[in-house]
């Protein structure tokens, strides 16, 4: 059935810039007509191409958990106190809240399963979970098969623990990894399991000091015979970065190019530590690099160099990482914060927000595998937010291009409506397909009354982070 949406003003891209009193006209799934013509009654409006959360995990929030002010490599462990006790509910919580902010497809790297059914089955709920959302996810397990507690040997950590303690947290994180042969069968049957229009499987190795070479090799090899999409941390943290050095001493960027790794199929979270030459090679082998600006705040990891990897080429997106500024999913913020530290010095602009903008949703589209480039055009999947022009441009004062002030003050209490594939899945800024308030109410509930069986872990936690912070400073020289 088609449908008309009126909205006052419409960004049409860097190129055709801003449209005034456009009627979009769309059906089955797909942007039919954009009709200019008188103004439309009632309050005003501002269509734009719904946002892209590039890398995301579909996790609960790790504050809530004590996983406060601390860098990557404690903060992983604590947040191992919110593993998803429901898969479904862990899954339409976060899907919903990224839906909320205006995305029509997120990245689902799924990094810690509940460990309460199998892995395929774990999967489906969560393609259902997304199916009742509305929104476009790409999923891929997270698959590590080394140095699960630190970046390499973690009996200097576990020996200064009680005996009690160490098993505590040898049950949670030592376990016997999974062999490349096995993670592709697996990657295999989820992707026969839940892949469809909606939902792209891809390969998902956590990142390079988590995986041995010939697991990095298989999931090349594997990627380049079928195509498959790959997401994958690269150079996160100082730590990571001194790790690196040591194990790759000709540079680990290098040898995933030589691997086959790097190509037009990857995308890297991060890269925050990346040397120019790694950036250029990046940017040669067609890759992205997904930057998460509140998240590597909140972690103490660092400040992307993004505009010199956009100078060379390189193709940037941006992410959510579970950790946007008040941990509320807010990717317009998030985008907003990328535009402010990365778009320019005095005169010298990197981009302009309209070029950003139009850059970030298409390169995320490509990351996550949603089709086309997120445009606002005939022909294009109707993927599209109604954003409330009188709140954003609550002066009136003089004509001010509302793109412009998107990016002065925009955040996601602005949005009214998300069309993803034609569907309304948030109308007047409320989910349609699932009770958010009701979902996040019922996972409170869980873990409040299963607190009780943290308490081995809580106990053990300050030991642990002590011996933590004393291994990886007497590792590494990260100064």
């Amino acid at each position: 059935m088609a449908n008309g949406v009126p909205a006052h003003r419409l960004f049409a891209g860097p190129d055709r810039g801003v449209l005034d009193d456009v009627v979009v006209r769309h059906d089955d799934g797909i942007i039919t007509s954009i009709d200019q013509g008188a103004p439309p009654a009632g309050p005003r409006s501002f269509v734009l191409p719904a946002f892209v959360n590039a890398h995301d995990h579909a996790r609960p929030t790790a504050s809530s958990f004590g996983a406060l002010g601390m860098p990557l490599e404690s903060w992983l462990l604590r947040s191992a106190l919110g593993s998803p006790v429901d898969p479904y509910l862990t899954a339409a919580s976060a899907l919903a809240r990224s839906a909320r902010a205006g995305c029509a497809a997120m990245m689902v790297h799924y990094t810690r399963p509940s460990g309460t059914m199998p892995l395929v089955e774990e999967a489906k709920e969560i393609a259902r979970a997304a199916s009742d959302v509305g929104i476009r996810i790409a999923f891929a397990i997270a698959v590590r098969d080394q140095n699960p507690v630190v970046y390499g040997d973690a009996e200097p950590v576990l020996s200064g623990l009680s005996s009690d303690d160490r098993k505590t947290i040898e049950d949670l994180f030592v376990r016997a990894p999974m062999s490349p042969k096995a993670y592709i069968e697996l990657t295999d049957a989820i992707a026969a399991a839940i892949a469809g229009p909606k939902i792209d499987v891809q390969l998902g190795p956590a990142g390079v000091q988590w995986c041995s070479r010939p697991l990095l090799e298989a999931v090349a090899e594997n990627s380049a015979l079928t195509g498959r999409r790959i997401h994958m941390h690269l150079l996160e943290t100082v730590y990571q970065r001194a790790w690196a050095d040591r194990n790759f001493p000709d540079g680990i960027v290098r040898y995933l190019r030589d691997i086959g790794l790097l190509s037009e199929r990857l995308t890297l979270a991060h890269c925050i530590h990346a040397r120019p030459d790694e950036l250029e090679m990046i940017a040669a082998s067609g890759a992205r690099i997904v930057t998460n600006f509140s998240s590597n705040m909140h972690l103490r990891s660092g400040l992307a160099p993004i505009a010199a990897a956009h100078r060379c080429g390189c193709a940037i997106t941006v992410g959510v990482d579970g950790l946007a500024l008040d941990e509320d999913d807010d990717v317009l913020r998030e985008m907003r914060l990328v535009q402010m530290m990365h778009g320019g010095v005095g005169f010298k602009r990197t981009w302009t927000p309209a070029e950003f903008f139009a850059l970030a949703i298409q390169n995320g589209r490509r990351a996550t595998g949603a089709p086309g480039s997120g445009e606002v055009a005939p022909g294009a999947p109707a993927d599209f937010v109604t954003l409330d022009l009188d709140r954003l441009d609550r002066d009136q004062i003089l004509p001010v291009d509302p793109l412009d002030l998107l990016f002065a003050r925009g955040n996601a209490s602005l949005l009214k409506d998300v069309v993803v594939d034609g569907r309304t899945i948030v109308g007047e800024g409320r989910v349609t397909g699932v009770d958010l308030p009701a979902i996040e109410q019922e996972l409170r509930a869980i873990y409040r009354s299963g607190a009780a069986k943290l308490s081995h872990f809580q106990r053990a936690w300050q030991p642990l982070s002590a011996s933590l912070e004393n291994w990886f400073e007497a590792q590494f020289d990260c100064r």
